[in-house]
């Protein structure tokens, strides 16, 4: 095997399994007697779950101060969620929630030791230059979509026809610890489930046919996608069978892992176009990512085969064809089509939304390609032009 260089970005401590959310008051403890919890507005703080953290925490005597928010997070938010608790002498941040909760913890972690709008950070945008230091950051996701658990980026949001997301980025900002519980995923409902489960599988998908990816990211990539494979129509249909516990814990290592590979090689035109579609309509990034995989498969393949026959990429989509579908092909165009198959079962099954019922209008798929050639298109396998992007959208128009 031929191993070209590869670079790995920083991890967290990952401390995964039912029940490890009972050792956050301990982690707590590492850092200090002060933290900062920031969760959504109601989902981890009405569950069975909140009562006895915040009783451990008294017993303990760690102090905290706490933060909400709702959707995800906005600029303005971080900011003054910053200044209301810059004077508090917080010693650690903790992120509980889904990912828009965990992005918000990591950009008050690292705006806190600072003077300065989060604003100057935001690539695109800001014109700072960020080195840190940020404050220590234990994330705990209550979902299995967005891996955020493990990544170096705080996406952030202003929605609107002039509206953006962006990233705050930067190896500071990576968790100290991802404390990864699948028993907190049973307070997910099964639209949840399922478009978290397709983020996580996007990314997974997306990472393993990177332009960046290599054999490491690949190992990771192919473990998480054969989790979701096993796990997620099982945790879709919910309950406390066996089934339905499995399938959590393989859909909770699976977001993981898909945070891992996509901090590492990047993503794809899926993401790239989750983009300005969540900055410009309402729609739940796990949704985007859903909706579009099967049409964006369906394309990237097309384009490969007709402009780099040879691409290992294909090869690739083939494995996939064969690994998710279970069916031996004997060509690889079998395989690609079994894959395509199955991509847009899964859509109809899940029942996830077409674009238009989020207002969006033909009319304007214009504008948002033109706001989409971002990073993640960057890492793409094949440089889609911009009517093979358009032809993503009008498939789940």
């Amino acid at each position: 095997m031929n191993i070209e260089a590869f670079a790995l970005s920083r991890l967290p401590r990952i401390l995964f399994g039912a029940g490890r959310i009972a050792e956050l008051p301990a982690l707590i403890r590492e850092f200090g007697g002060r933290a900062l919890l920031i969760t959504g507005k109601q989902s981890f703080r009405n569950s069975p779950y909140w009562p006895p953290l915040i009783a451990v925490l008294k017993q303990q005597g760690i102090s905290w101060e706490q933060e909400t928010v709702g959707g995800e997070p906005s600029p303005q938010w971080v900011d003054e969620a910053v200044a209301r608790h810059r004077a508090a002498g917080i010693d650690v941040v903790i992120g509980i929630g889904g990912g828009s909760v965990l992005d918000a913890g990591k950009a008050v972690a690292g705006l806190l030791p600072h003077h300065v709008s989060v604003m100057n950070f935001l690539e695109g945008i800001g014109t700072g230059n960020y080195a840190g230091p940020a404050l220590p950051y234990i994330a705990v996701p209550t979902t299995a979509g967005t891996g955020s658990e493990a990544t170096k980026n705080a996406v952030l949001s202003v929605q609107g026809p002039e509206g953006f997301k962006k990233s705050f980025r930067h190896e500071c900002l990576v968790p100290a610890y991802a404390v990864v519980d699948p028993e907190l995923l049973t307070t997910c409902s099964p639209a949840l489930i399922a478009a978290n489960g397709m983020d996580a599988l996007t990314q997974l998908m997306e990472s393993y046919v990177s332009s960046k990816a290599n054999p490491m990211t690949d190992a990771l990539a192919l473990s998480g996608i054969r989790a979701v494979k096993d796990g997620f129509f099982p945790a879709w249909a919910g309950g406390s069978q066996p089934e339905a516990v499995m399938g959590r814990a393989a859909m909770a290592y699976a977001a993981l892992l898909s945070g891992i590979t996509l901090a590492q090689v990047g993503l794809g035109a899926v993401h790239g176009l989750a983009s300005p579609l969540g900055a410009f309509f309402p729609i739940p990034h796990g949704v985007v990512c859903g909706t579009l995989l099967a049409a964006a498969t369906e394309v990237n393949i097309r384009a490969l085969r007709h402009r780099q026959a040879r691409h290992p990429a294909l090869a690739k989509y083939a494995e996939l064809g064969v690994l998710l579908s279970g069916k031996q092909a004997a060509a690889a165009e079998t395989a690609h089509a079994d894959l395509i198959e199955l991509l847009h079962e899964w859509t109809t099954r899940l029942a996830l939304p077409r674009l238009r019922e989020y207002g969006v209008a033909q009319k304007d798929f214009s504008r948002i390609i033109a706001n989409c050639r971002g990073n993640s298109m960057k890492t793409n396998p094949i440089v889609l032009d911009d009517e093979e992007v358009r032809a993503i959208l009008a498939q789940r128009w």
